[in-house]
């Protein structure tokens, strides 16, 4: 497995950026070291002359890759997506049963994460803390639709019917598949964000093992019964 995984690289859809990050080194500077500040600071605070200073460059540096903070965060945000996909596709490989299928692609949006070292410039664990906390920031805006039109959500919508795909296997008759699985993502991440902020608003612990994992795939089974 490890030999068919080298080289892999996860593709952002081009209109996230104005040049490819992954493509050169500073790029990829600019991804990992703003990865660590947004986690740091928080998307508010975050600005692209302190990331500058962290790396070592200049704001117009960064300006040549990314138009705004904006644009960053959709791309790290679209790449965590690619990620999971990427994730889920060798996962349910061979996997028949569509049950099965359905209960590992829970798992993976709602589960803990480690590092994955086929991408050395991204930490995994720390891109996660963003999307937990930032992520709703990338699509709650003014610019939505014409975001949406330019392609900055394929990554999360490509996720999201590919899962659904598995909810019609399991049970053609429901009606409402795509909603059921962005419900069960975005439920993944604000059950964690009131874990660590606002814990009267859930019953999973911060650290609570596969406690999420099993609420969400409980809710989902019960809600698919025929």
């Amino acid at each position: 497995m490890r030999n068919l995984l080298a080289n892999i690289k996860i593709k952002v859809e081009e209109k996230v950026y104005l040049k490819d990050p992954e493509a050169s080194e500073k790029g990829r500077d600019i991804i990992k070291h703003g990865i660590f500040l947004i986690d740091e600071l928080g998307l508010e605070a975050f600005t692209f002359k302190k990331l500058a200073e962290r790396i070592g460059s200049t704001e117009a540096t960064i300006y040549r890759y990314f138009e705004s903070k904006h644009m960053l965060l959709s791309y790290l945000i679209s790449w965590y997506w690619n990620w999971l996909e990427y994730r889920l596709v060798f996962a349910i490989n061979n996997i028949n049963s569509p049950e099965d299928r359905l209960r590992i692609a829970i798992s993976i949006l709602s589960g803990r994460i480690e590092n994955d070292m086929e991408f050395e410039h991204i930490d995994e664990v720390t891109l996660q803390r963003i999307v937990v906390a930032e992520s709703a920031k990338a699509y709650l805006t003014k610019e939505v639709d014409a975001n949406n039109k330019e392609g900055f959500f394929l990554s999360y919508k490509r996720l999201c019917k590919r899962i659904a795909d598995i909810v019609r296997e399991i049970n053609p008759e429901y009606k409402h598949p795509a909603s059921l699985v962005s419900t069960i993502a975005e439920s993944a991440h604000y059950q964690k964000f009131f874990a660590l902020h606002l814990p009267s608003l859930t019953n999973i612990q911060e650290d609570g093992g596969t406690e999420l994992e099993d609420f969400l795939t409980h809710m989902v089974f019960k809600t698919l019964e025929r």
